[in-house]
């Protein structure tokens, strides 16, 4: 089965040698933009009118994370002092609307909230969040489990259990709703 076959109205495209690699239980919507060097696993979703782009370095989406509707992903590629970024998103990660991450590093179960921004060489630990419309500056890390919020984003406190819990939460769900939205397409659908 093409591409064009199993994600109607997405474009999928090829850059140079390198052709995207979609695990067969993912979910990409219509209107979503997959180029070049861009890895989606099992069970992950990219949703309406994403961009991925992975022309000058890689991207990696993990599984089972969502990558919500108009958030583009994209990288920094090799410079004379460095051998760039990838961006490399974990597993059960929640990437929220319109967010843009730029050669930055999310870890398993972390959240970036709607129209927050991570640059380059940035890291978000393991079940920690940037807060929505927070700005984390090139090479900034956010430490597991805390929350930082603001432009530039700072430090805010650290979740407590329920609030990871949450991100596991809208992980799980994205991945039933990835699972509806694909039936809906197909017309599987019950009249």
């Amino acid at each position: 089965m093409t591409f064009a076959e199993r994600f109607p109205g997405a474009t999928i495209l090829p850059f140079e040698d390198k052709v995207p690699q979609i695990h067969e239980t993912a979910f990409v919507a219509p209107g979503a933009r997959i180029i070049g060097d861009v890895t989606i696993g099992p069970q992950a979703s990219i949703w309406y009118n994403c961009v991925l782009r992975g022309d000058i370095h890689r991207i990696e989406v993990g599984a089972r994370s969502n990558v919500q509707d108009g958030s583009v992903f994209h990288v920094e590629g090799p410079r004379p002092d460095t051998d760039g970024c990838p961006t490399i998103i974990g597993e059960d990660c929640v990437i929220g609307h319109m967010a843009l991450v730029h050669g930055a590093t999310l870890a398993d179960k972390a959240f970036v909230g709607m129209g927050a921004i991570a640059m380059d060489g940035c890291h978000v630990g393991e079940g920690a969040m940037l807060g929505a419309g927070a700005l984390l500056s090139p090479g900034k890390a956010i430490p597991p489990r805390e929350i930082w919020i603001g432009r530039p984003a700072k430090y805010l406190r650290t979740m407590d259990a329920a609030q990871v819990e949450k991100i596991r939460f809208q992980a799980e769900r994205y991945c039933a709703l990835a699972e509806r939205h694909l039936a809906t397409l197909r017309g599987e659908t019950e009249a």
